[in-house]
């Protein structure tokens, strides 16, 4: 499975970051850098009418598609990307920082940050604590714990270091099991992800959202992600009743990123005037 052939490639790759002086140096880091936004907090401020608030994703390739767009082989520009999502009303951007699946890097989710001026998510697969130090030396305001990646107490601990450095959790859910681990093992986690990817086949169904939010209590922010495509999901997702939704893969291979942004989010085409 996929998840698990970069789960064992992350751990190996963060054994070599192992030392006191980088710890050191990144902590050195944390201590120049403004506090997180809250990420949570700007994703409810924003919401629409018409529809959930967007967090928009800066993403290069996937380990199914490869790049993304074809000239990403020359140039990729994720600042000028971002900059696209912040102008057309994104709330929030998602910066893939793993570079050997997905061709991100930690230098990818400064930029955006800094300038940009968004909320920003480090998109990560976190499988160790030097990286969400890594995270907020390089300015993340939230990050993602994936439940399928971790066991209980790395969950429980993972999250409690994240809001030690004040940092927001996306917690990433796929089907009820993980959903009910995250309800009993960390009832104070207010963002809550349901991703529509099935892990096995990487195919999308958004019934897994229409599915998993009826279980989840109110007073959570719901993300919904993965395979949204089209005004008509956005519309399901909206009458669903979640909050957010991450969008990627759909905004970085359409030919007008604000265009493509705008029909999802108001339902005008993108050969509207």
């Amino acid at each position: 499975m996929i998840l698990e052939r970069i789960l064992e490639h992350k751990r190996a790759e963060v054994r070599h970051k192992q030392s006191r002086g980088y710890l050191a140096e990144l902590k050195s880091k944390i201590r120049d850098r403004l506090p997180p936004v809250e990420f949570t907090v700007a994703l409810e401020a924003t919401k629409r009418p018409s529809s959930p608030s967007l967090i928009a994703e800066v993403k290069k390739a996937s380990p199914s598609l490869g790049l993304l767009r074809p000239e990403f082989e020359q140039q990729f520009d994720p600042l000028k990307i971002a900059e696209a999502y912040r102008d057309h009303g994104a709330s929030a951007v998602s910066v893939l920082t793993d570079k050997d699946f997905f061709q991100g890097s930690l230098d990818d989710l400064l930029a955006v940050k800094d300038k940009v001026g968004l909320p920003v998510l480090n998109k990560e697969f976190m499988v160790d604590e030097i990286q969400f130090y890594e995270a907020r030396a390089y300015g993340a305001d939230a990050v993602l714990l994936i439940v399928a990646a971790l066991e209980r107490r790395q969950l429980i601990d993972f999250f409690a270091l994240a809001r030690e450095l004040a940092l927001d959790v996306l917690v990433e859910t796929h089907h009820e099991r993980e959903l009910d681990k995250v309800l009993e093992w960390l009832p104070e986690a207010q963002l809550i992800g349901i991703n529509n990817r099935d892990l096995k086949t990487f195919s999308t169904d958004l019934a897994v959202t229409s599915r998993l939010v009826k279980r989840i209590p109110s007073g959570k922010v719901i993300v919904s992600e993965s395979g949204i495509q089209k005004r008509d999901d956005v519309q399901r997702l909206k009458e669903a009743g979640v909050h957010a939704m991450l969008v990627g893969e759909s905004l970085i291979r359409a030919g007008d990123i604000g265009a493509k942004m705008k029909e999802l989010m108001s339902g005008q085409q993108e050969n509207a005037g």
